[in-house]
This record gives C-alpha cells, structure tokens and sequence, in this order.
C-alpha cells in the first residue's frame, strides 16, 4: 500500500493506490481501491465571496470588503463538487484577532500593535470557542452562520475541515464563548517561573513585554487608533509563537502570537510520558488506550477539548499549521482520541523536515502530511507573472 499526493493551485488530492495481483500466472482480479480518493480545496474564506475590488493598502472591511460564509450557497458548493471536491478546508474560520471594533457585539478589541493588517493572522486565534467575526453577516449569530455552513457542505455531499494552530494563539487569547468549566489558556499559569509542566506558557519573569519596532513597518499604514500607541500589557513578557525567548522579539517574528508549552523543557527535554518502542506499528485504538490512565500536561488537555467541541459541531477533519513544532507524543494522544469519536476524520499536517515524517504519521497518527513551500513558491511566480 502507498500514499502519495499530488497537488496543484488550492486543491490536493490524496489517494491509496490498490495492491496489484502478486504474480502474473494469476487471473485478473477486479481490483477496488481501498478508499476513494479525497480531493481537498482549500479556500481563503474571507475573499471567496468578496466581489469588492478596492483594495485599498490598509484599508478597513468596510472600505475592502469582506466575504462571508452566507457565500458559500448551494450553488457556488455544487459547482465546488463538480470538481470532484471531496472536502473544504475552510481557511481563517476560528476567531482570531482583527482590528475591527466588535464591542457592540461583547467581543474586546484587539491591539494592533499586536495584530498584522487589520484582518490579522488566521493563525492568531483569540477564542477558539467560536468564529471570526468578519465572516459574519450578523456577529452576534456568527457561530450559527456557521454552523449552517458545514450544513450546506454535507448536504452538498462534502466534508469540513478547519484549522487548529497548536503550537500558539494571539497574544490576548479570551474566549467569550468556552464552555462550562473550560479555563482559558495561560488562566492558572504560575507566571513566576519560566517553564512549568502545567502552565500554557513559557515566560520571562521580571521582564514585560516590548513591541517590537522596525523603521519599514507602520502599524495599520500609520493611521490613527485609540489602541495604537506602541505598547501592549503583559508581564512578564511571554515566549513568541516561533520560539523568540526575547522580551522584545523582533519584527520578523510571530510577534503577534505566544509560543505553547506541551512539557517540553526549555532544554528541549519532554516532560511527558514517551510511546514504547513498537508504539508506530499500533493502531489508533492502542493509542488512546496507552494514554487513558496518563497523566499530561494541561495544554494537552485544553487542545483536546477544542477539536472534541468541533466534531461536535459536525467539522469532518483537522488541518494542522506547523504539526512539528508540537511533539509528536501529543499527536498520538489527540489524533487516537478524535479518531475513537469519528474514524473517518481527516487529519492533515503542516510539516517540512522529511526526517521526522514517519514520526508524524505512524507515531503521530496523522493521515496525510504537506509540505507546501515549492507549491507556494511556485504560485507567487504565477501569480506575479
């Protein structure tokens, strides 16, 4: 048996070929694939519907336009289908931070000192208890939007799939939309010490965070905000999403994030327990047996209850950004759990280093795995002509 995946603009397809007959003196066998193939298209969701064509550099939503999820009707998801279209992978769904004021709604507004754009970084989720705004028609009934929306998609004969980022949020994560006794990332967190097996984050004590600043780099283009005054409260100063332990980070880092501790020491050392030797041959049941009676860090815990809370909605599947930076213990740990509640979830992860694949899919549990540098590379160029 053999994945392999082929890729071009925002579709891939991912098929297992068919075991072929094992000699020739055999007759012919009517040969069934294992499973169909599975073509997934991915769609930035805030552009797919929007037919404002503006574009003003740093302009608001109001001036650029936004689409919503109400876009996506019967008929754009019917065409969508007549690709041969097995799932959407729905881009940018999670609330994230946007520089838009939503308190009419009881939603805080976001710092664009820490914020990149006025759309923000999908991967800059504040509430991972609900959905952006900004896909809206009504933000009040935001999350019911799209709830409608993965209704649309099964009927339409598709599935779902959203992102999850594990290996950070946006600087001010508060979810308005948690469940009953479910605590915010970072809510119990001992911010005394640097590295704690159950906080959610890593810290500088005694340090508060800086905005970093770059003479090429204007917040919102320079325009005026009540918000924009070059400072952001958090002390002590917090590790960034790609790693910087400075309290100040640089303009090139994902400044706008903070990095999450899955008990890994800040000497690289796991702080969890490891799989046995052998554990890459199990399945996925073995899996969530090994970890039933373990005891794990918190972060764990919350990422665990953020993708159960989704398959509840009816999400069909994970896209995972930047899955190696995250260790892969825990993807056994998730990924075995998500596959005991819905065996069919399709689970695809970011990752780059060809030496930790197997790691990722036998250990991890992963379905598939992407490497998108050279596809993307490639489209830049197009693009550009």
């Amino acid at each position: 048996m053999r994945k392999y995946i082929w890729m071009a603009g925002l579709a891939f397809a991912f098929q297992v070929q068919a075991q072929a007959p094992k000699t020739p003196s055999q007759p012919p066998k009517k040969v069934t694939p294992v499973e169909q193939k599975k073509v997934v298209y991915q769609v930035f969701t805030r552009l797919f519907g929007n037919t404002n064509t503006t574009n003003k550099p740093w302009g608001t939503k109001e001036e650029n336009g936004v689409g919503k999820f109400n876009d996506f009707t019967d008929k754009a998801l019917e065409e969508i289908k007549g690709l041969g279209v097995t799932h959407i992978w729905y881009t940018g769904v999670p609330h994230h931070a946007v520089v838009a004021d939503y308190k009419p709604y009881g939603i805080s507004d976001d710092d664009p000192d820490v914020v990149k754009g006025r759309a923000g970084s999908p991967y800059a989720v504040k509430d991972y208890y609900n959905v952006n705004p900004d896909l809206a028609v009504d933000p009040l009934t935001r999350l019911q939007e799209f709830e409608a929306l993965i209704e649309r998609t099964h009927k339409n004969g598709m599935k779902v799939i959203i992102d999850i980022v594990p290996n950070h949020i946006a600087r001010k994560y508060k979810s308005l939309s948690k469940p009953e006794g479910v605590k915010d990332f970072g809510e119990d967190d001992d911010v005394t010490q640097e590295y704690n097996r159950n906080n959610n984050f890593y810290y500088i004590p005694g340090q508060p965070f800086q905005v970093p600043t770059s003479p090429d780099y204007k917040p919102l283009g320079g325009d005026e905000h009540p918000l924009l005054d070059g400072q952001f409260d958090e002390n002590p100063a917090k590790w960034t999403g790609n790693g910087s332990r400075a309290a100040k980070p640089d303009i090139n880092d994902w400044y706008e994030t903070v990095k999450v501790n899955y008990g890994i020491r800040p000497d690289g050392s796991k702080d969890f327990p490891e799989l046995p030797e052998g554990f890459e041959k199990k399945t996925y049941a073995e899996h969530y047996a090994y970890w039933k009676d373990k005891d794990v860090p918190n972060s764990w815990l919350k990422f665990r209850e953020i993708a159960l809370y989704w398959l509840e909605k009816g999400v069909d599947g994970f896209r995972y950004d930047m899955a190696e930076m995250v260790p892969y213990e825990f993807w056994s740990f998730l990924n075995s759990t998500i596959k005991m509640k819905n065996p069919e979830a399709f689970l695809l992860a970011e990752v780059y280093n060809p030496n930790e694949y197997r790691n990722y899919i036998f250990k991890g549990k992963m379905d598939y795995l992407y490497d998108k540098v050279e596809t993307y590379d490639h489209l830049k160029a197009m693009i550009r002509g």
